[in-house]
């Protein structure tokens, strides 16, 4: 998804929720702001590395894929855009290394969303803007995997868009960096094919560029890890669905709900809004972010400030050591560790080695930036023994 999406209809879904019209900005800064908290932000902000959310093109293009590189791929990937569906997921007839892989794809409902949803709980707007973050990512990039693989995320010369009229039309994909999408022919930019299964071109949709990102769009493939059976995504019933768990998920944060549990919407409190937030669905457009900002101020009646990727560094950079944990930022940075160690932790503890070998931050007593090096030490250290055990 992208900032349409993740900043100005989480807005409107945290103030359906119940949140205040500031208390839905900082819910929604959060939820864009995943998208932008690489580690070149975190050196210029001085914040920890491990609080990474996701990768520049350029770090990426600087990422060695070797077993290390991979796994730091693996953890940003498949903690904050990819969850994965099913880590003990079965499948007949393949070797353990492409499972691990199958392993990782994403989809809506799974158990790690509940772990998501409930680790954001009494943690705050931040760390409830990733949850949503993550949770809406369960639904725009089903069927594909946050670490590098050719076999999982290629499209195919069958990939198929079906038109609001029910017509069929072939998509084009070309490597055309900069330059837009071309929605009326159907052509789209993605990444350079690339024969190696584990080049950061394989990772996530970058085969199919952002055309999963459009709430509009509807297509089918073939999947490889589908046996080439036809796999059809229906955005705009997906999108919808995901804006009411949304509704549904932030009204459990603030307490209308004892428990989260999934496949479960609030189409309730969604349905007086539900042919207008269509309309905002199925119009055929690169960003839907005027529209979703005009109902935003519809339902709050206050003006929804433009996203600005500044607006907490100052408060950050200015608090002292002691201090920087309370911030904004600091609030951000302390979920979003606790997101990836859950993640990586639930992956090591299935068995697959993809994302590294993990300590649980949580049950380990985590507080606060300042133990992650304590952490870390210890991870390191028990590295060997954690392997060795595996392998008896």
């Amino acid at each position: 998804m992208q900032e349409d999406f993740h900043y100005y209809a989480t807005y409107c879904a945290a103030v359906l929720a119940g949140y205040s019209h500031e208390e839905s900005l900082a819910v929604s800064y959060s939820a864009q702001f995943v998208d932008l908290c690489s580690q070149s932000f975190l050196d210029a902000v001085g914040g920890p590395a491990s609080a990474a959310t996701t990768m520049l093109q350029l770090e990426m293009m600087d990422t060695n894929t070797d077993v290390v590189g991979l796994q730091m791929i693996t953890r940003i990937w498949s903690s904050f855009h990819f969850l994965p569906y099913d880590l003990y997921a079965k499948r007949k007839k393949c070797s353990r290394r492409y499972l691990n892989k199958y392993r990782l794809i994403c989809r809506p409902n799974g158990d790690l969303l509940v772990d998501t949803v409930t680790l954001a709980k009494n943690k705050g707007p931040a760390a409830a803007g990733i949850a949503m973050h993550i949770l809406a990512d369960t639904w725009a990039h089903q069927y594909f995997a946050g670490t590098p693989s050719l076999v999982i995320n290629n499209t195919d010369r069958y990939f198929t868009e079906i038109l609001a009229d029910g017509q069929e039309r072939r998509v084009t994909f070309r490597h055309a960096p900069g330059v837009p999408d071309n929605l009326k022919k159907g052509l789209y930019t993605n990444t350079l094919f690339q024969f190696n299964e584990n080049s950061v071109m394989n990772l996530g949709h970058g085969r199919a560029g952002h055309l999963p990102d459009y709430s509009f769009i509807r297509y089918k493939y073939q999947p490889a890890w589908m046996d080439y059976e036809e796999c059809s995504k229906d955005n705009p019933s997906d999108y919808y669905h995901a804006f009411c768990q949304m509704v549904y998920a932030l009204r459990y944060l603030r307490g209308d709900y004892e428990t989260f549990e999934t496949d479960t919407y609030d189409f309730d409190t969604v349905k007086p809004w539900q042919e207008e937030i269509y309309r905002i669905l199925t119009k055929v457009q690169l960003d839907a972010s005027d529209d979703w900002k005009v109902f935003g101020q519809k339902l709050s009646g206050m003006e929804i400030e433009a996203f600005h990727i500044g607006k907490y560094q100052e408060e950050y950079r200015k608090a002292g050591r002691e201090e920087k944990d309370g911030t904004y930022l600091g609030q951000f940075f302390l979920a979003a560790m606790a997101q990836k160690s859950m993640v990586t932790n639930r992956i090591f503890k299935s068995g697959n080695l993809l994302a590294g070998f993990s300590v649980d931050f949580v049950e380990k007593g985590f507080r606060g930036i300042r133990d992650y090096l304590a952490l870390l030490r210890e991870q390191r250290k028990g590295g060997n023994d954690d392997k060795a055990a595996k392998s008896e």
